[in-house]
């Protein structure tokens, strides 16, 4: 590498070439079934009711192949080299989002563990703020946030000293590896076990508030305090310098729409921008943990390449997940998301926003790359009556304007206005400017609206995670979160903004099919459905839908069978996976596509008709040591996940009866070659579905 690179890019040529030999095979295939279908319905000598059905169904699984096959065409790999950054004076302000909202599913010290680990970045301290903006409006996280700056003051500076890696505390001090600890001084074992003394104290001062304060109040103002501003504080060294601290509660009223956390991080960005007013903006979820303070400098090595910076949007890292178990049934690492499809959706203009662990040039936000005034020119009109936020989106420009001011108490009287409900009257917030209100995945579509305005982005998986969440360990959970992606996803995809219209004039091709996949894909869930039904009937009654396994047209379909699970094994072996997770991960995908996926789509239906409200259900954070004991054990815990499991439980006794029922037949009519395909189908189904079975039946009895 040449001297003085931030950052390479490289194609993964042999996995590019395998995928692109393996789309031509495969898709030739589909082409022989797809044949073999419609000249049999046109000759009009097959059952024509199920056979359509099949037929229909089959062309909804192509349709989404395709879409798929844009994430195989270029993936690519990026590594940083940060020692290449300017010196600290000059690198650039970062402003940290952490959103919460309920905390009886939010734990507050998870929460505060976050906030802690953001504020020991190695990263400027000067140059950088934390913003924790609570929805809820809970006094015992305000008051939590106040316990924590004070640990911070004493957890921070260790972390420095000894060059300590895990700067979550509960993630430090819980962790039973010792690669952090190389200093073993009697020193370094004192100020631990001080710091630890100190820790176990903050959380038993914060569960005692959680325990007696009302958590949530949808009737309250604004409230924006400053827990900590380094900008008054006087230090005896580097290593005590801290960011700056901000707790937000933007205003609440039941008759103003408050947008979700699109609204909230849209308050923040007013809020930030009159305080420290930093070009670019880290955005985590609360429970998800620095786990390298290197995070900020690594993305600074795209933000700052002049071959990149001027449209690059966001640097995305990938979810990773520290309870995540061997056998990960619930598939809560998302491994074909972030070891598959974002790395292929890096090589054709950038990836999909995840929502969480990103960091995000602000002015991509208020205008489209190089048009820097495209909003500015009625500032009023489509930022809101601020004079001081509009000075600070002249920063942001390269503008010269004063230095920051100290946050004084008008300051703060500004900021609860930028932070009130009535602000974004008349205004182009959510619309054009800042985090779209059109979707309830706030980032993932604003990440679609800006890739459609020109600008791009970059996806980077570090060997050492940046950050650390904690996954869903239930059904239930994982259920919920599945059908807020779904819901929300499907209804841009029949939207105004579908990549089919949209989309198809403002990216590339490729990267259109990707945002295809992600919109349309949840309608795997119809056919799922129809394919476990339709044919257990027919092999049940005698009806063929499949040719004769001696007729060579039974190549067709037998190809693309195992040609898709040979495909998905490659792509788990070479990603880190085995055996186990390939199976495990055909077994979710079953589960998800009848159940979670196939209640997002109906929610849509039932909004269209007037039916069901917009809605966002929050998942349970919170851990329980029962459910956990369960998820170690590989079993699932089907508790409160009833209703989402009739649809499975249904199809799953339905192919057992129909495959007993079918094999009586088969020995009355001797048809086994026409009936073969229909008959593996259903016992397939069942395999995949009798450890769920094993545990769901002896729930609904109860």
């Amino acid at each position: 590498m040449a001297a003085g690179f931030l950052n390479t890019c490289t194609v993964q040529k042999s996995r590019a070439v395998l995928n692109r030999v393996h789309i031509l095979f495969h898709f030739t295939a589909i082409l022989f079934l797809l044949y073999y279908r419609i000249s049999s319905l046109l000759h009009g000598n097959v059952p024509f009711v199920s056979w359509i059905v099949i037929t229909i169904s089959e062309l909804i699984f192509t349709f989404i192949w395709i879409l798929t096959q844009a994430f195989r065409w270029r993936p690519v790999v990026r590594t940083v080299e940060p020692e290449n950054l300017p010196g600290d004076d000059k690198l650039p302000g970062v402003d940290v989002f952490i959103c919460t909202t309920d905390s009886n599913k939010e734990p507050v010290v998870e929460v505060m563990n976050t906030v802690l680990s953001v504020m020991a970045l190695d990263y400027p301290p000067e140059k950088l703020a934390v913003y924790v903006s609570d929805d809820g409006g809970a006094p015992e996280t305000l008051y939590a946030l106040k316990e924590a700056c004070q640990f911070a003051m004493s957890w921070i500076p260790f972390c420095r000293k000894y060059g300590i890696k895990n700067r979550c505390p509960d993630a430090y001090f819980s962790s039973s590896d010792d690669s952090e600890r190389l200093v073993w001084s009697d020193e370094f074992k004192g100020e631990e076990q001080n710091i630890k003394l100190n820790y176990e104290k903050f959380k038993k001062n914060v569960d005692k508030t959680s325990d007696v304060e009302e958590s949530d109040r949808p009737d309250r103002p604004a409230h924006v305090e400053v827990i900590y501003d380094n900008k008054n504080e006087g230090f005896e060294d580097d290593q005590s310098k801290m960011p700056l601290l901000v707790y937000v509660s933007r205003e609440r009223r039941p008759s103003h729409p408050h947008h979700f956390k699109a609204g909230a991080l849209n308050a923040l960005l007013r809020v930030s921008g009159i305080m420290s007013n930093a070009p670019y903006t880290l955005l985590l979820d609360c429970d998800m943990y620095c786990n390298d303070p290197t995070s900020a400098k690594q993305a600074m090595c795209f933000h700052l390449d002049p071959k990149i910076s001027g449209s690059l949007a966001y640097a995305q890292f990938p979810q990773v997940f520290y309870n995540v178990s061997k056998n990960d049934i619930y598939d809560g690492q998302a491994r074909s998301a972030y070891k598959t499809r974002y790395q292929g959706m890096d090589g054709i203009r950038g990836t999909v926003c995840a929502g969480t662990g990103y960091y995000l040039k602000k002015k991509a936000l208020y205008c489209r790359p190089g048009n820097e005034d495209e909003f500015l020119n009625e500032a009023e009109k489509n930022f809101g009556h601020s004079s001081k936020f509009i000075d600070s989106l002249t920063a942001l420009n390269g503008k010269p304007v004063n230095e920051r001011e100290n946050l004084s108490a008008a300051i703060i009287e500004e900021a609860k206005g930028l932070a009130s409900c009535t602000f974004e009257d008349n205004t182009e917030w959510g619309k054009e400017i800042g985090y779209s209100y059109d979707c309830m995945l706030e980032s993932t579509f604003t990440g679609y609206l800006l890739h459609c305005k020109g600008w791009k982005s970059v996806y980077l998986y570090p060997k050492r995670p940046c950050f650390l969440g904690c996954a869903t360990i239930d059904m239930k959970d994982a259920m919920v979160q599945l059908m807020n992606w779904s819901s929300a996803l499907v209804e841009v995809g029949l939207s105004r903004f579908s990549p089919l219209t949209y989309g198809m004039s403002r990216v590339s091709i490729l990267q259109n099919l990707c945002y295809g996949y992600f919109m349309f894909s949840h309608f795997f869930s119809v056919p799922c459905f129809l394919y476990g039904i339709v044919p257990q009937l027919c092999f049940l009654f005698g009806i063929p839908l499949y040719p004769k396994v001696t007729n060579p047209w039974f190549a067709a379909f037998a190809t693309v069978f195992i040609s898709s699970l040979c495909q998905h094994l490659y792509e788990v072996l070479s990603s880190g996976g085995s055996v186990s997770t390939w199976w495990n991960e055909q077994r979710i995908w079953m589960i998800k596509s009848v159940t979670a996926c196939l209640f997002g789509c109906l929610d849509v239906f039932f909004k269209w008709l007037g039916i069901a409200k917009e809605s966002f259900r929050s998942t349970n954070k919170s851990i329980d040591q029962e459910k956990l004991e369960k998820y170690e054990k590989g079993k699932f815990n089907f508790k409160g996940a009833k209703n989402f499991m009739i649809p499975l439980i249904l199809l799953v006794l339905l192919n057992l009866g129909c495959f007993i029922g079918g094999l009586k037949g088969l020995i009355h009519r001797r048809n086994v070659e026409e009936m073969f395909g229909q008959g593996f189908l259903s016992l397939y189904i069942f395999v995949l579905g009798l450890p769920i079975l094993e545990g769901l039946i002896p729930k609904l009895s109860n």
